[in-house]
């Protein structure tokens, strides 16, 4: 797209299927890095990944020359079908339906890559749930408990 210039900086989350903890943390940094390729390999540049055994968060440039949805709906396709030829797990993995996604400005990122990057130590104090919930808060998005997780059966 010639002559088109953005500056569009998202952070996105999403879970485990069940919210399961089962990105082990012996190839966590693999998956990170899978993840990182299927987003640059669609034009986009990833600034910060990091998560817990349940769920991962990505702050990246994003090009508008594809819808987000379709990005994340490849993100997650492509990384549960990796962590599955893998067997990186006991049966098969999947990702929950959905993810949340929020925009900042490029004097916010230093933060949220921190943020990102420092995820262990903010889950001693909080959960993730919890921290979903007050994303969703914080930036004023309407939500129905009843979706926002699948419950684990």
């Amino acid at each position: 797209m010639p002559n088109t210039y953005t500056q569009i900086h998202i952070h996105t989350v999403f879970a485990v299927q069940n919210r399961l903890c089962l990105i082990d943390k012996s190839w966590r940094d693999r998956l990170y890095q899978y993840i990182i390729s299927i987003i640059q390999n669609n034009g986009h540049k990833v600034l910060a990944i990091g998560g817990m055994g349940d769920h991962v968060h990505i702050l990246f440039g994003f090009r508008p020359s594809e819808s987000l949805s379709h990005l994340m709906q490849e993100v997650k396709r492509d990384s549960s079908a990796w962590i599955n030829a893998n067997h990186f797990v006991k049966g098969k993995f999947s990702w929950q339906e959905g993810f949340g996604a929020f925009s900042y400005s490029k004097s916010q990122i230093p933060n949220v890559c921190s943020y990102i990057e420092t995820q262990e130590e903010h889950h001693r104090k909080k959960r993730f749930t919890e921290e979903y919930i007050d994303f969703l808060e914080e930036y004023g998005i309407e939500y129905d408990k009843r979706y926002i997780f699948k419950p684990i059966e």
